[in-house]
């Protein structure tokens, strides 16, 4: 069974996609199959309760998804056109499309273990996106073509380990990053109580109070955190702009953070 959290984030999605119907097709099919739901739960059971990681599962992996469609839309608001609509070779809605694919599942793998999860990721969600994609769009393999292969692109360069090239990667692994808000750590913060290695992030990630993705003053996209405390850089510095610095739409993003009360600190 859902959430509660989890219908919240699927409506803001829904709301987000009215503009967009094929997109909008495409959520209503993936928040609505089963194998899909018990894997992304079954990832979450691993990462938070084997492994005492934050929140790995259906609730992040939307939150991704809502983070993206923001990000997408400011682009393409401002005129900035994806790799796709670029190279002349997809439209706004199957770049989208394929970034959706690839936030339903990018940490999918995390049901088979931390090390290497994206690779697992993409082992698991081929299937997924061969049904999907054919039970959308049966007569258009174009289309099935170039959706899945930019998803895989996004899943598998999520982490920031694999260099991407296409701007609907870069925009994932930025959002991605974003989902970094006290609510992923709360969880593993109340299960696990014994100190360990690592548990800098989950620290660091429950000082983040919100943060804020609108358009931009200097560049298309302004990302804007606000924290509880300092150790909250550590969750900026360490990760989001690690992320950042590997993508593709770098270049269009800038980041703003500080303690809540303060002058926020400009880091890009």
């Amino acid at each position: 069974m859902k959430s509660v959290k989890e219908h919240i984030t699927e409506s803001k999605i829904l709301d987000r996609l009215k503009k967009y119907p094929q997109c909008l097709e495409l959520v209503k099919y993936l928040f609505n199959d089963l194998e899909l739901q018990e894997l992304q739960e079954y990832a979450n059971n691993v990462s938070i309760k084997r492994l005492g990681y934050n929140d790995h599962g259906p609730v992040h992996m939307r939150q991704v998804v809502g983070n993206a469609i923001k990000m997408l839309k400011i682009l393409h608001e401002t005129g900035i056109p994806t790799s796709l609509e670029k190279e002349e070779i997809g439209t706004f809605e199957d770049s989208m499309s394929a970034v959706i694919l690839a936030g339903m599942m990018h940490d999918l793998g995390m049901a088979i273990g931390r090390q290497g999860h994206e690779e697992m990721s993409v082992m698991l969600a081929q299937p997924l996106f061969d049904r999907t994609l054919m039970h959308l769009y049966p007569d258009d393999l174009h289309k099935r073509v170039i959706i899945k292969s930019v998803a895989t692109e996004a899943i598998i360069g999520h982490m920031s380990s694999r260099k991407i090239h296409s701007i609907e990667a870069g925009i994932l692994l930025i959002a991605d990053g974003c989902d970094m808000t006290k609510g992923r750590a709360r969880i593993p913060l109340s299960i696990n109580k014994t100190p360990r290695v690592g548990d800098i992030h989950k620290y660091s990630a429950n000082a983040i109070n919100r943060i804020g993705i609108h358009r931009g003053e200097r560049k298309p996209i302004k990302i804007d955190i606000e924290m509880s405390g300092d150790v909250g850089f550590f969750q900026i510095e360490e990760v989001l702009l690690t992320k950042i610095d590997s993508s593709p739409a770098k270049q269009y993003v800038e980041l703003y953070a500080g303690v809540e009360g303060q002058e926020r600190k400009c880091y890009l």
